[in-house]
């Protein structure tokens, strides 16, 4: 065919004095094909040199223009169109090429064949279902999923048996793999499994593309941002990672684990199906040593194994893992900050800044803390009561505002308070402490006296303490000292209230006898 004609060789050549026989023999084509490359370069005027700088192509094309195009006479579908209504239910080729024979009819134009538009459609799906191989960066990204086959766990006593779902993840770059059991798919087994993955590998990616499960995926919307599960979220940002959801339907987008879900199918569930297990620990056990014997298994098509590949290329390139694993957590929204400074979280109190008394704050709750946050700012945490404890405190220094601290009352307190005011109110405290049998008996009398100094001064409690001692109550407490100040009697400084001393009964009068009392005669 003229179209496989070297145009520009044969122009090189003849501008080198080789003859057209020649050129012929050497190149392996007809003396008819070299001379039509001659004449048409006669007719287009291409001289000796007029090849030079130009392509095979523009050679000839400048030789033989229009030679070898070839554009179909007959009208060409809509084969996108064509595509997207095969997809509904009950439409045919066949009946879609009716209606394209039918749209050609009225614009009367040529239409093709049925056999010639089954085959330009076939064409059509090959070129737009061509797929380019992804290559994987090592130290990138991690694959997770759950997978669809499970196992189970027999109760050696009961017989009865419960399901074991399966985690299982993965580094597309080495393929190396981790699977974790778990007796459910919750979101705290969801998370647990990712602790357990990163502490597998040893390290962390800054990608983590997981399916689009509500544990770990809210929302992923055909445009906008994805919104993530929040504790999902915390655990990635815990490890450094962003969490990459593959497109909802497209497999394809972690095509290493789903690849890796059919190989766990055989490794783990199929090897280990004669094999009957009781707790979930005894079956984690077998399944890691399915796993290791697994990614020691030298590759089919490429060198070396899933854990050589992983040791010697891609190990070192993860991010060192945190020096805490990641506890999870929960929110509670909107606790408010009581007078005393506390917020109280299962009928225990815990200390927040004081500055933030009668505002809201959130908190976050782990297994064995609690933070306390406002505005995503954390203020302050605790280690928390446990479950038995109920109306107890924690309070941080830090908390608290400054100056003089809140201190329990004891005696030593109490006597220290009564010797700023006078030794009158000291003797007072003192005879209620020897009137009770024991001394923190008498904390709220002694507190009550000396609270009198708060709406009176010192001097006129300690005058009304003198006045009370010396009338006839051995130990005066509040409500001796109380009137005596409302009444003014401590301002008459000149009065004096004798002490009371027992005295003589006087003679005389009426007394019955002894034989009164005996029973006798009346």
């Amino acid at each position: 065919m003229v179209r496989r004609i070297k145009a520009k060789r044969v122009l090189e050549l003849r501008a080198e004095g080789m003859t057209g026989r020649a050129i012929a023999l050497a190149e392996g084509l007809s003396r008819k094909s070299v001379l039509a490359v001659f004449d048409a370069a006669d007719k287009a005027g291409v001289g000796r040199d007029g090849h030079v700088g130009r392509s095979d192509a523009e050679v000839y094309a400048l030789l033989f223009p229009g030679r070898g195009e070839h554009e179909s006479v007959f009208v060409q579908a809509d084969w996108e169109g064509v595509h997207k209504e095969l997809a509904k239910v009950g439409v045919t080729l066949k009946l879609l090429h009716g209606e394209y024979v039918n749209g050609c009819a009225v614009k009367k134009q040529p239409s093709m064949g049925y056999d010639r538009f089954c085959k330009a459609y076939a064409a059509h799906t090959f070129i737009t279902g061509a797929a380019s191989r992804v290559g994987h960066k090592a130290g990138q990204t991690i694959e997770v999923d759950w997978s669809g086959p499970t196992m189970q766990l027999i109760d050696p006593v009961m017989g009865e048996t419960s399901r074991v779902y399966l985690f299982v993840a993965c580094l597309p770059f080495s393929r190396y793999a981790f699977v974790e059991p778990a007796l459910d798919m919750r979101q705290d087994t969801w998370l647990l499994a990712n602790v357990g993955m990163f502490e597998w590998f040893g390290g962390s990616v800054p990608r983590i593309v997981p399916d689009n499960l509500k544990t770990g995926v809210i929302k992923h919307p055909r445009e906008g941002e994805i919104v993530l599960n929040d504790a999902y979220r915390e655990l990635a940002a815990h490890y450094s990672a962003a969490v990459l959801p593959g497109r909802i339907r497209r497999p394809k987008d972690k095509a290493s684990v789903e690849n890796t879900v059919s190989h766990v199918a055989t490794w783990v569930i199929a090897g280990l199906r004669n094999r009957s297990f009781g707790t979930l620990s005894e079956l984690r056990v077998a399944i890691r040593e399915r796993m290791d014997a697994y990614n020691r298994e030298p590759f089919q098509k490429r060198a070396g194994s899933r854990l050589s590949v992983f040791q010697a290329k891609e190990k070192a390139l993860l991010r060192p893992l945190p020096s805490a694993p990641y506890e999870i957590s929960r929110w509670v929204m909107g606790r408010r900050v009581q007078k005393n400074g506390h917020v109280v979280w299962e009928k225990n109190f815990y200390s927040a800044p004081y500055a933030h008394i009668g505002q809201g704050v959130d908190l976050r709750i782990t297994t064995q803390v609690l933070e306390i946050y406002r505005n995503h700012e954390r203020l302050t945490s605790h280690l928390l009561f446990p479950e038995h404890v109920i109306n107890e405190y924690r309070t941080n220094d830090a908390d608290q505002p400054q100056g003089e601290k809140y201190r329990e009352w004891d005696a030593v307190r109490i006597r220290a308070w009564a010797t700023r005011i006078g030794p009158n109110m000291v003797t007072v405290v003192n005879r209620i402490f020897e009137a009770v049998p024991v001394e923190e008996q008498g904390f709220d009398a002694a507190l009550a006296a000396l609270r009198l100094s708060r709406r009176y001064s010192s001097e006129r409690v300690e005058k009304a303490c003198q006045i009370a001692l010396e009338g006839r109550v051995r130990s005066p407490r509040y409500a001796h000292l109380r009137p005596i100040l409302e009444t003014g009697q401590d301002k008459a400084s000149t009065r004096r209230i004798p002490r009371f001393e027992p005295t003589e009964p006087e003679s005389g009068g009426y007394v019955r006898g002894a034989d009164y009392y005996a029973g006798g005669a009346r």
